[in-house]
């Protein structure tokens, strides 16, 4: 059986790109440090300026 954790990474505007608010890099490095394994990037419908709001990272490990 396995269990999962969902992270949500809020996207922000700038003049000319959309960027993470966050390093999802870093947030990979600590999820697998525990022991989980990223499984999935899960991206929402795109908004009306061509980007989604958010990307969620999905994680899971064996109980």
């Amino acid at each position: 059986m396995y269990e999962y954790k969902f992270e949500k990474i809020e996207m922000k505007s700038g003049l000319l790109r959309v960027k993470p608010e966050e390093d999802y890099h870093k947030i990979i490095e600590k999820y697998a440090a525990e022991g989980w394994r990223l499984i999935q990037i899960f991206a929402p419908a795109i908004s009306g300026y061509g980007s989604a709001p958010y990307y969620e990272l999905i994680f899971e490990k064996q109980k």
